[in-house]
């Protein structure tokens, strides 16, 4: 009961997304199969300090990757704090949880010579479908915006006026990201030829495009331009990024573009344009 009334709290008093729900409903059933197998612990208030350490060693021990392992750990910690706040326990058993180091990946991202190959070489089908795909990577790339939230675009969600464009990002934050005026005039293009009335991306039948559609037609394009194992939405953000800050951008405006809810989120990007001064450094210096 306990947890059935966390996750309702975050779905209608935090308004976590769907995707986000799920995530912690599993990682919630994986630890009470767990306590209910090893120690026959049938509710969570009843869980200790040293039961969780020992879920912990468990998951690490099963090749679980660290990075998983704290996500499921801030799970914990939420529930934990919640049963607190609503005065079911009176001690938090997560309270000196120490999450295992992980080590950062850097973001995959593309060069812009193959972004330029996509957009200026490749042959879209003249076809609403081939239309509507290249504009899909254009805004991609030309906004660093998050799959889910491309989707969920509506026309009514474009100032063409101001050149803006109102997205609604993890936590259900609006942010404005501004939009070049090359852009704006292929959204308008787009919009006015297939009659759009209110969701930009659809399907010929006008249904709204579902997150593994658009997946996979980013991933279609992208494998005839590169070789790089990751070829997802989330890429072409990465790339958004590196090629701002590769161009001079100023970071603190990328993290608000991004939607970003801090500064060291949006750093990992600068050690890909080290890396390239590095390379420049090497290739410029007589010393080097």
């Amino acid at each position: 009961m306990q947890v059935e009334n966390f996750l309702n709290y975050l779905k209608f008093e935090k308004r976590y997304s769907s995707h986000t729900l799920v995530a912690y409903k599993t990682d919630l059933n994986q630890f009470k199969s767990y306590i209910l197998l090893e120690f026959e612990i049938e509710n969570v208030i009843e869980v200790s300090h040293s039961i969780i350490r020992s879920w912990i060693s468990y998951l690490l021990d099963s090749g679980i990757s660290s990075r998983s392992v704290n996500r499921k750990i801030t799970t914990l910690k939420s529930l934990f704090k919640f049963l607190l706040k609503e005065d079911i326990i009176i001690n938090n058993p997560t309270q000196k949880i120490i999450s295992p180091k992980t080590s950062r990946k850097l973001p995959v991202f593309l060069e812009e010579s193959k972004m330029e190959d996509l957009f200026e070489e490749m042959n879209f089908p003249e076809t609403f479908e081939g239309e509507r795909d290249k504009l899909i990577l254009d805004v991609f790339y030309m906004t660093g915006i998050r799959l889910i939230e491309l989707i969920n675009i509506n026309l009514s969600d474009i100032d063409f006026e101001k050149s803006m464009l109102k997205v609604i990002g993890k936590r259900n934050k609006e942010r404005i990201i501004p939009l070049s005026h090359i852009l704006l005039d292929k959204l308008k293009k787009y919009s006015e030829n297939n009659n759009i009335n209110n969701t930009l991306f659809v399907t010929v039948r006008g249904v709204k495009l579902t997150p593994k559609k658009v997946y996979g037609i980013v991933n279609k394009y992208l494998s005839m331009i590169s070789s790089l194992e990751k070829r997802s939405p989330h890429v072409l953000r990465h790339t958004f990024a590196t090629h701002m800050l590769n161009n001079g951008a100023d970071i603190n405006a990328i993290k608000e573009i991004l939607g970003h809810s801090n500064l060291s989120a949006t750093q990992i990007y600068t050690h890909n344009t080290i890396d390239r001064l590095k390379s420049i450094y090497k290739q410029a210096h007589p010393r080097a």
